[in-house]
């Protein structure tokens, strides 16, 4: 199982970044895809998910500025960001749940990414 995220990088506040997260070796079309984020000394943050049917939900924080999207077809998922603040900075992850509950910890998680906001 793999999952490999990419898209991170540094940006000035107000830019946009798109984060992809490539899943192999899993049924991925039938998990509850999702992404976190975490900075150094706090733990890891949820940012939104999307389950198996499309339906999306993020956290209220970014809420009008950041979209979760998938493609079943080629085992991707997505963050589109936009209108970044420093406050975003962090290292974001891709993760996997097989069922989309608070109750259910990710059985998968990827390395992360890098995003910095300046």
């Amino acid at each position: 199982v793999q999952l490999v995220e990419s898209g991170g990088g540094s940006v000035q506040a107000g830019g946009s970044l798109r984060l992809s997260c490539e899943g192999s070796g899993y049924p991925f079309s039938r998990y509850c895809m999702g992404w976190f984020r975490q900075v150094p000394g706090k733990g890891r943050e949820w940012v939104g998910t999307i389950d198996t049917e499309g339906m999306t939900s993020v956290a209220d924080s970014v809420k009008g500025r950041f979209t979760i999207s998938k493609d079943d077809g080629k085992q991707s998922l997505h963050l589109q960001m936009n209108n970044l603040s420093p406050e975003d900075s962090g290292m974001y992850y891709c993760a996997g749940r097989t069922v989309c509950s608070d109750h259910v910890k990710p059985r998968y998680w990827g390395q992360g990414t890098q995003v910095t906001v300046s």
